[in-house]
């Protein structure tokens, strides 16, 4: 059950970092993927700074700072 909310979190986090980041983006797809790996950066970031979430919410808003984190490092790179 772990994993798999870990995957829901992670492809939420994504369409939001999507949202977020209006543009070209990555697609959808792209997006969601972006969203899972951001759960993982966002999550270690987070552990740097001493900072914990839980819950939910607060697994979504951290993956979502990692995903949009992600998105703006990869944007930096296209271009």
């Amino acid at each position: 059950m772990g994993l798999l909310a870990f995957l829901i979190i992670g492809g939420l986090a994504g369409w939001l970092a999507g949202t977020i980041m209006k543009g070209d983006g990555f697609g959808v797809v792209g997006n969601v993927v972006l969203g899972i790996i951001g759960a993982v950066v966002g999550g270690f970031l987070f552990g740097l700074l001493g900072v914990r979430s839980g819950g939910f919410i607060g697994s979504l808003i951290t993956a979502t700072i990692g995903a949009v984190i992600l998105l703006y490092a990869g944007r930096l790179l296209k271009k």
